[in-house]
């Protein structure tokens, strides 16, 4: 059972193919709402003929997704500012303890977060990799290392299991591990 709230916000977001991965991405996760700044992504998304086709499982219908100017003026009461970034002084994600009532904050695909973002961020964390990320990528994994740390202090986001695994997966996959 659900007994947190997470939102995420997108600085100046370049592509729409990362939005909806991003979006798919928050379906996944369980994420209550996804906000982004700047205009690269409208523009972008204006002079696309066909919707991309990576929010395959539809989560942007249930998550609602806002265009907004300053992404410190829609964080919600009581969440703690995450920024998510390669930011000289940041804490390694794995040494991160995620706080239940977050708004995560990600900067742009060829960029890095605002100063004044990070100036107001509880906490600075990034991903330790070699080089960096897409958007959508580091969306994924920093949700999947909340959701993995949360389930180790047995806080269950998400019920793990076969049914989860049924309701999941692909509807051509019928696997299933040798008994």
């Amino acid at each position: 059972m659900k007994t947190t709230h997470v939102s995420i916000g997108l600085q100046n977001p370049k592509t729409p193919i990362n939005v909806d991965a991003v979006m798919r991405a928050g379906g996944c996760y369980k994420v209550d709402k996804v906000f982004y700044s700047g205009t690269r992504y409208d523009r972008a998304a204006a002079f696309q003929t066909q919707k991309p086709k990576v929010d395959t499982k539809s989560a942007a219908e249930s998550i609602p997704l806002n265009r907004i100017d300053d992404l410190l003026e829609v964080v919600p009461k009581g969440h703690k500012i995450i920024c998510v970034d390669l930011v000289v002084g940041a804490t390694p994600l794995p040494e991160f303890e995620h706080p239940e009532i977050a708004f995560y904050i990600f900067g742009p695909e060829d960029g890095t977060i605002d100063q004044a973002l990070i100036d107001r961020a509880d906490s600075v964390v990034y991903v330790p990799t070699v080089g960096c990320m897409n958007l959508a990528a580091s969306v994924n994994v920093l949700l999947y290392d909340r959701l993995a740390k949360a389930m180790q202090k047995g806080c269950n986001l998400i019920q793990a299991g076969d049914e989860l695994i049924k309701q999941s997966r692909d509807n051509r996959n019928r696997v299933k591990v040798k008994a």
